[in-house]
């Protein structure tokens, strides 16, 4: 029991910072309510779980690489947290930096929508294995998460957990966002949304980089 609590911490704080990336509008974010918007709910659907399983590659690619790493130089582990810090606090300037512009969401029609479901999900999977911010941004959450000497069923919930979360939200945008007028209400309250993200990955990205092994 005093191993879960001591490790829960951050866990739970790189679910909050993977969830607030894929609220933040991107790639995938546009790939889903591009294509729910023009090719109907069920082919934004089956484009959502494409991404999902895009990040769940992202993730494991990144959990063995780094668990790799640290086997073979513990020191490392000093040097990808000051990477992960310095991403999200980049990240957060890119937040607060979208919050101050005026522009408003566009949902852009993607071409090719007259494709089966199966297509749909391999393009999902495609837009987001072939994002390479997606990199980066994984080696910040799995950073924020892992700690020195912490077991591998760490990385696992990190891992599992992400993948529902981003089952979960993409599918949400899929059906949500099948409507103009979603699009329209999102881009009235975007700039709080991304001020508040500012605020979350400039916090996380400082106790990342202040944090001890």
């Amino acid at each position: 029991m005093l191993q879960i609590s001591e490790f829960l911490p951050g866990i739970l704080l790189a679910y909050s910072a993977f969830l607030l990336a894929i609220v933040s509008p991107g790639p995938n974010f546009i790939a889903v309510i591009g294509t729910s918007m023009s090719a109907g709910r069920p082919s934004g659907v089956a484009l959502a779980f494409g991404v999902a399983f895009g990040s769940l590659t992202w993730a494991l690619l990144t959990v063995v690489g780094l668990t790799t790493l640290l086997t073979l130089y513990a020191s490392a582990l000093t040097a990808i947290k000051i990477f992960g810090g310095l991403y999200l606090l980049w990240l957060a300037y890119k937040s607060f930096k979208s919050a101050a512009a005026r522009q408003d969401l566009k949902a852009q029609k993607m071409a090719g929508e007259k494709r089966t479901l199966t297509g749909f999900l391999l393009r999902g999977y495609l837009v987001q294995i072939t994002n390479p911010k997606a990199a980066l941004a994984w080696i910040a959450i799995i950073s924020l998460g892992m700690q020195n000497g912490a077991p591998l069923w760490v990385a696992a919930t990190i891992v599992l957990g992400t993948f529902v979360l981003s089952v979960v939200v993409h599918v949400l945008y899929a059906i949500a966002f099948s409507t103009p007028l979603m699009v329209r209400l999102y881009g009235r309250a975007r700039r709080g949304i991304q001020f508040t993200l500012g605020s979350f990955f400039a916090f996380a990205g400082m106790r990342l980089l202040t944090r001890s092994n």
